[in-house]
């Protein structure tokens, strides 16, 4: 695996430094190979940190997700916090709303479905919104609508049969894009909710770093 890992980091160096072939002159499949090949190492970055029992239910974890979620408005992959299911605003929520669509019950249920299999995990239920002031519907700011939607994320995996103390919701607002907020596609990809199943170790932290966001999370002003 070491191995394995070498050769990802020496590929992606190269192309990264300009010893690969100019990336602007690529083709769509090559870049198609190395976003498959920085996904890859991604995930033996995430993993390498694990013990080999908890590395294998973050694996079963993610098979498990990718065949019951099917949506294209849905992605499943790999980052430095754990295993993330990523879900734009409008697969859970109206604009503007932190009361779930009855069309995102069966996505939750699915999600639910699987965190009671990897049950020894934690999980964070991060809320995202693009930067765009709120003017209408009520809320103080987008970190307060944020949080709002994490909690009612929360809320629904815990009628759901997934135990609350697992379960750490954050508003982040405006202040982790994935890109740039400049047109519409960029502010929609912004609007997401992300559920992470999170390493062992790494549970207490992200409480500690939800604490530390709520402190300076707005309320409900309605």
């Amino acid at each position: 695996m070491k191995c394995q890992a070498a050769a990802m980091i020496a590929l992606v160096l190269m192309a990264s430094t300009g010893c690969a072939i100019n990336f602007a002159k690529r083709s769509p499949w090559d870049i198609q190979q190395l976003s498959e090949l920085s996904d890859q190492l991604e995930q033996f970055k995430t993993l390498a940190r694990l013990k080999s029992e908890e590395a294998e239910q973050l694996r079963h974890a993610k098979e498990l997700l990718e065949q019951r979620l099917s949506s294209s408005e849905v992605s499943i992959g790999y980052d430095e916090r754990g295993l993330v299911t990523r879900m734009l605003d409008r697969v859970l929520f109206d604009s503007g709303k932190a009361i779930l669509r009855r069309s995102a019950y069966p996505v939750l249920d699915r999600v639910a479905q699987v965190l009671q299999e990897i049950h020894d995990q934690p999980v964070g239920v991060e809320g995202h919104t693009d930067n765009v002031p709120i003017k209408h519907s009520g809320w103080a700011d987008n970190t307060a609508l944020s949080l709002a939607r994490a909690n009612a994320v929360v809320d629904y995996l815990v009628q759901r049969g997934i135990d609350r103390q697992r379960l750490t919701p954050i508003g982040y607002g405006e202040t982790r894009p994935l890109t740039s907020n400049d047109t519409p596609d960029g502010r929609q990809k912004n609007r997401r909710v992300e559920i992470v199943i999170l390493p062992q170790a790494s549970g207490e932290s992200y409480k500690n770093e939800a604490k530390r966001v709520s402190h300076k999370a707005s309320t409900y002003a309605k």
